[in-house]
């Protein structure tokens, strides 16, 4: 095993500044370029990431704590963020999850104050039975699953330009 509460704070604090310094003040057509039908735009990937925020995350680690197995946690709409009607700019955007992150980040530390913590255990919906690391494990592998996809759907933009370099840009190659 290699989690480690510490090094999972690392990245879950980094990722509002990473996607900060990366997104903010691009033109909508990075922001708004997207893998298809079905697929997340830019934007849409960081209302689902301060979905999360509000309903993921630190809602099942406080459940996880005080109901312990006893009661499932509530499933969580991974597609709710889709029915936002109001808009806001990405500016906008990255300052509520960046906000919402660091309150988090403040309660991640005062919920688990030490290891052992690491192993209590609670009820998912889908999985069965989990534990407090494998869900801020799962936590910190989503941030950088979104990273990897807002990266992937932003160099796929330019897929048709590249010409005969696709061959070399593994990012633009089918699995």
């Amino acid at each position: 095993m290699n989690f480690t509460i510490e090094e999972a704070i690392e990245v879950l604090e980094r990722t509002p500044q990473t996607l900060e310094y990366f997104l903010t003040g691009l033109s909508d057509g990075w922001l708004q370029c997207n893998e298809g039908e079905g697929t997340w735009n830019v934007s849409e990937v960081i209302d689902h990431l301060i979905e999360g925020e509000k309903n993921n995350w630190i809602p099942r680690l406080e459940m996880i704590l005080h109901e312990g197995e006893s009661k499932p946690f509530p499933p969580f709409d991974r597609y709710s963020h889709l029915n936002e009607k109001p808009k806001k700019s990405i500016e906008q955007k990255l300052l509520e999850f960046n906000t919402m992150r660091t309150q988090n980040i403040i309660k991640l530390k005062a919920l688990v104050e030490s290891d052992s913590h690491l192993e209590l255990t609670g009820s998912h919906p889908a999985f069965g039975i989990v534990k407090v690391r494998e869900l801020l494990s799962t936590w910190v592998v989503h941030d950088l699953t979104h990273i990897a996809q807002i990266v992937r759907v932003m160099a796929k933009r330019y897929q048709a330009d590249v010409g005969p370099w696709i061959e070399y840009l593994g990012i633009l190659k089918k699995e």
